[in-house]
């Protein structure tokens, strides 16, 4: 199974951990690296406004919360991790690597049609266009942090976490199209957390890092043609934005309680 990958520079589990994993069990033929411009921040600042208006201030004040607050132990966090990951597997030597501020750009599709490979797992904020997610013929396909079609969008963990609906604090492994996180799913994944001691970064992390061993099977089982698309009908659907620091304080209270 020939493989490639799309992630963003500065996602640290991705870029040290994931180029392994992948070459570990299939023949990882290229890599696309995203470094976003002002004008991506922008768009996704346009885009929650649009979603939630003035709420976007309790999102600007959750920012600030959580560089204050988390952001530093949970870079450590990351490179502890990404470290003991990294070890688990060898280095995957040279590959094909181009980088971009726009994986839908003519040279990303360019790059990919010339790798012509079988699956691609993009790990990226950016929606991708039928052009690209539609080059490898068994799809490209996302390790969504969060239970699909139940919390599409971003932060799907954060906002099971929020409401309490702690069943479905998880990950999707879906087929892109070209929707938002509506495609085909075919596995979901979860992890032991620790709300009172955890962020919900840290958390999003645990859902798809923890089960390395279940994704490589699953994508096996995608290419071998023996997995089938999970029925989702009739379950809710709904679109999520960023965290809210209101939201953010009412989880860990009710953690709190009931931790007591």
């Amino acid at each position: 199974m020939r493989t490639a990958l799309i992630y963003h520079h500065d996602a640290v589990l991705n870029r040290e951990v994931l180029p392994r994993f992948l070459a570990s069990f299939t023949d990882l033929c290229g890599v696309v690296i995203i470094r976003e411009g002002r004008k991506n921040v922008l768009r996704r600042i346009r885009s929650e406004w649009r979603r939630s208006r003035f709420q976007v201030l309790n999102t600007f004040a959750f920012r600030l919360f959580y560089r204050l607050r988390h952001a530093e132990s949970d870079s450590r966090w990351t490179r502890d991790r990404a470290l003991a990951l990294a070890a688990r597997f060898p280095h995957p030597g040279a590959i094909a690597t181009i980088e971009t501020d726009d994986p839908n750009s003519e040279e990303v599709r360019a790059f990919l049609k010339s790798l012509a490979p079988d699956l691609v797992l993009a790990r990226c904020k950016v929606l991708l266009r039928p052009a690209v997610f539609g080059i490898p013929g068994d799809g490209t396909f996302i390790l969504h942090p969060g239970i699909c079609p139940d919390y599409r969008n971003a932060h799907g963990c954060f906002w099971a976490l929020a409401r309490r609906d702690l069943e479905n604090v998880g990950a999707t492994l879906l087929r892109i199209d070209e929707g938002v996180d509506t495609g085909p799913i075919y596995a979901y994944y979860r992890a032991e957390i620790g709300e009172m001691c955890e962020s919900h970064v840290v958390i999003e992390h645990r859902v798809v890092f923890d089960n390395l061993d279940r994704i490589a099977a699953d994508l096996q089982r995608v290419h071998a043609g023996d997995a089938a698309p999970i029925d989702v009908s009739g379950r809710p659907s709904a679109v999520w934005g960023q965290p809210r620091l209101s939201d953010y304080l009412r989880w860990k209270q009710a953690a709190r309680a009931n931790s007591r």
